[in-house]
């Protein structure tokens, strides 16, 4: 791994992660990182939030098809 001198955190694109989203959530909160639910309208029928990883980089997580 390495950091390239001008590095800038990706804060639009960004991956996304199916997992049981409760779970994730209260772990992420637990770990001191922020959860931001994200609007139910724009992908109904999907639980999901964002958060940031340690060096701000934007990351997703969905609830996946058993949630």
């Amino acid at each position: 791994m390495g950091v390239e001198d001008d590095f800038r955190p990706a804060s639009k694109a960004h991956p996304a992660f199916a997992v049981d989203v409760t779970a994730v959530a209260r772990a992420v909160e637990a770990a001191g990182h922020p959860v931001v639910w994200a609007d139910p309208a724009k992908v109904p029928g999907r639980l999901r939030f964002h958060t940031v990883d340690g060096v701000g980089n934007r990351v997703e997580f969905v609830a996946d098809a058993t949630s």
